[in-house]
């Protein structure tokens, strides 16, 4: 009896904690959104590997708005990343700029009491990957989606680099130290990694100059698409600036092709077709070279991922799906070598 009175007082704290965010929420589109009087639907949507991220529906008088709210759980940190306050300026900086991206609202501040965040609006599409790929509603667009994301990568690439003062720059090195250093505190040895990092660093282009803004995590899954194309392109808190490559390559890495492996650009298309886009929406002149080498490097980069995950798993409240993301580092070794070690026929 003592424990199920302690089950109802917490289940009723917890409904009272979700009615003042609830209440908090509401105040903060009001104030942003003129013809507002009250929000509705609101709930927070699964996924979301670092920040929260809620959606909403805004109404009033003859006026209904989807709003998505992207938070940062109270108390986290991430070191890694850009600032969601960056972010959100960095979402306008290239919408202003022509690259499909959500429409920044309003930007959390501390008089609002509900952390840090902004407001959004919701794009209607499908951003879940393996979806995209096998989806029957997305048959028609599938082929041509390579060469149009092409050309919003040469568009992301060709931002005004100094409308971005607040962004870090990153280069091929600084990455594959900082990857190394990574899999050394949570790994024991693996042959293929350690070759792998040999390979990158005999590789390495240091005189390379370009430094463009970079979305950081471009791929599958991070990006909405509808049944005539890609429509927003999500997630910008990895944006740095450094070497354009990377975005390719990390859009052609194995994980973000969802089971489609034939298919190296997202799971639906084809290298050709993605250079095509690129250079013909006046993107740099694409080294096939370069472009492999940054695959490999986003391929280790997940496979470093995935063990630091799995390290992590006994500390997360997600034990199990960590360690099962853990796991597919054997996975990523796989795809090393055959971009590395292509088996002679």
């Amino acid at each position: 009896m003592t424990s199920l009175k302690s089950a109802n007082v917490d289940d009723e704290r917890t409904r009272n904690l979700s009615r003042i965010f609830a209440s908090q929420i509401q105040e903060v589109v009001r104030a942003a959104l003129q013809g507002i009087d009250h929000i509705t639907d609101l709930r927070r949507l699964p996924g979301g590997a670092s920040q929260e991220i809620w959606t909403l529906e805004a109404v009033g008088p003859g006026l209904r708005r989807r709003l998505i709210l992207r938070r940062q759980p109270p108390g986290a940190t991430y070191p890694d990343k850009i600032n969601l306050e960056i972010e959100a300026e960095l979402m306008r900086v290239v919408e202003a700029a022509g690259v499909p991206t959500p429409h920044v609202i309003h930007v959390l501040t501390p008089a609002d009491g509900i952390g840090r965040g902004f407001l959004m609006e919701h794009v209607e599409g499908e951003g879940l990957g393996h979806r995209i790929v096998r989806s029957e509603a997305f048959a028609a667009i599938r082929p041509k989606l390579a060469f149009q994301i092409g050309g919003i990568l040469a568009r992301i690439h060709g931002v005004d680099t100094a409308l971005l003062p607040m962004l870090p720059r990153k280069s091929a090195a600084s990455e594959v130290t900082d990857m190394h250093e990574t899999y050394r505190r949570f790994s024991q040895p693996r042959p293929v990694f350690e070759l792998s990092f040999c390979w990158l660093r005999e590789r390495m282009d240091t005189d390379a100059a370009a430094h463009t803004l970079v979305h950081g995590d471009f791929r599958n899954g991070n990006m909405i698409v509808g049944p005539d194309g890609l429509r927003a392109v999500l997630d910008w808190e990895l944006a740095h600036l450094g070497d354009p490559m990377s975005d390719l390559g990390w859009l052609c890495t194995n994980s973000w092709r969802y089971g489609e492996i034939d298919k190296p650009v997202g799971g639906f298309g084809d290298r050709d077709d993605l250079v095509a886009g690129y250079e013909a929406a006046g993107g740099a002149k694409i080294d096939p070279a370069a472009l492999h080498y940054w695959e490999v490097l986003g391929t280790l980069r997940w496979g470093v991922m995935c063990i630091e995950m799995g390290a992590r798993a006994k500390q997360s409240d997600r034990p199990v799906e960590l360690s099962m993301i853990g796991r597919r580092a054997s996975e990523a070794e796989i795809d090393l070598l055959r971009l590395i070690a292509p088996r002679r026929t």
